[in-house]
């Protein structure tokens, strides 16, 4: 059994006895130095000084070294004083991804300083060939660590990675 499927089969059989209960997943393909640069393309852009926030809107992608996030529209906030970004708040199809793993949801939130994305709704994670699903999902990049909760349901293929 490889290293990686181990903790997701863990995981697993752990969740079956008490849906209800939260899945604890080895995310480490999604461990991510969050200290990175955060790039971000739209096909437009809009700012609110009042609020200290901006929007980019229609095919958005944001790039942090090998994690990639996409979704039809990214506000981000800014820290204090208007000085680096603090949280992307991302809707309308969010993709999570990296080379090895890929969790899609409905809407994330990504707060920078702490490296945590939340994800919710109907999310779906991809390791290999096996598959998580859940209402809600927090991970934590920079160790690479993750929860899924929300009638957890999933599908594993044994010997696959």
């Amino acid at each position: 059994m490889s290293r990686r499927l181990a903790p997701f089969l863990l995981a697993t059989l752990l969740a079956f006895p008490a849906l209800a209960q939260p899945a604890k997943v080895d995310f480490g393909g999604l461990k991510q130095d969050t200290s990175l640069p955060v790039n971000v393309e739209a096909d437009s852009f809009t700012v609110n000084n009042a609020d200290g926030t901006a929007v980019f809107t229609g095919n958005v992608a944001v790039a942090q070294g090998e994690m990639k996030m996409s979704a039809a529209e990214v506000r981000v906030e800014y820290g204090a004083n208007g000085k680096g970004i603090s949280k992307l708040h991302a809707t309308g199809g969010v993709t999570l991804s990296n080379a090895q793993e890929a969790a899609e949801a409905q809407e994330a939130v990504y707060t920078i300083d702490s490296g945590t994305v939340v994800m919710t709704g109907n999310v779906l994670l991809t390791q290999g060939a096996s598959t998580l699903a859940g209402q809600k999902l927090t991970v934590q990049l920079k160790d690479g660590t993750g929860v899924m909760e929300g009638r957890v349901s999933t599908t594993f293929v044994p010997g696959g990675n």
